[in-house]
């Protein structure tokens, strides 16, 4: 990777290709560890409409039981995007190079340990099923987040029911008739570079899941190790950048 295009994905100056390629290598990550997580513990742990919907039959049924690790996933999943605005804050006011490269290294430090040391505690009964999930919920508040504050709540890269929400309003828009050119009157066009990136996040995040799924069938935890490696291979220039900069000021 060159090393002018690495500071593009996460480095403080920003610009829409770079947005557009962190949101999809993040997309191929998310859809990576959403299907790979799956394989692991029988449960997505990239968005929370399924989790907090079971939460609430939980309650209506009187499974109780299933309330508590629904709570632990929703509150992990806030945890993880406080954390990302917090770095990404503190990057900011500092005026680091790397302004949104610490969540990444994070995240990727994350998925070091459970590709490492996964298949141990997995022979650990009653406790790595919960502590599992909410990581991995932790995991992608924390890169949601980071993708939503650099580009302005237009991508998202953990769920894709609003990327394909948004590909059906610019489908609509493409499939509009408009009639005759009348002054004065708005016509309706879609925006086909929006388009083209809403596609990309979906096939990206598509790509990732099967990616996972297969990378977790023939090595097991170790799949997530590779995605680990991607992530700091997107955040660590910008990241020496600083080390550089703070060691020059001493």
């Amino acid at each position: 990777m060159p090393i002018h295009y690495a500071r593009k994905p996460t480095g403080s100056q920003r610009s829409a290709d770079g947005n557009r390629h962190l949101g999809v290598l993040l997309c191929f990550v998310a859809g990576a560890i959403n299907a790979g997580g799956f394989l692991a513990v029988r449960q997505y742990t990239s968005h929370l409409t399924g989790i907090v919907s079971a939460m609430a039959d939980g309650l209506a049924l009187g499974a109780y039981k299933l309330v508590l690790p629904g709570l632990g996933a929703l509150l992990s999943f806030v945890a993880g995007a406080a954390c990302s605005a917090i770095m990404v804050n503190y990057a900011r006011r500092r005026k680091m190079h790397g302004e949104y490269a610490l969540p990444l290294l994070l995240e990727a430090v994350l998925l070091l340990g459970f590709g490492v040391l996964g298949a141990r505690l997995a022979g650990v009964a009653g406790l790595f099923v919960p502590l599992t999930v909410m990581m991995l919920c932790f995991i992608m508040g924390l890169q949601n987040a980071l993708i939503t504050k650099v580009s302005k709540a237009e991508i998202r890269t953990t769920h894709i029911t609003g990327i394909v929400t948004d590909i059906g309003i610019e489908v609509g828009k493409m499939l509009y008739w408009n009639g005759a050119p009348q002054p004065g009157r708005h016509e309706v066009r879609a925006n086909h570079e929006r388009l083209r990136l809403l596609v990309a996040l979906v096939s990206a995040f598509f790509a990732g899941g099967v990616t996972g799924a297969l990378g977790f069938q023939a090595i097991g935890y170790s799949a997530t190790v590779p995605l680990a490696l991607l992530l700091v291979a997107l955040a660590i220039v910008p990241a020496m950048d600083d080390l550089m900069a703070r060691a020059s000021a001493k």
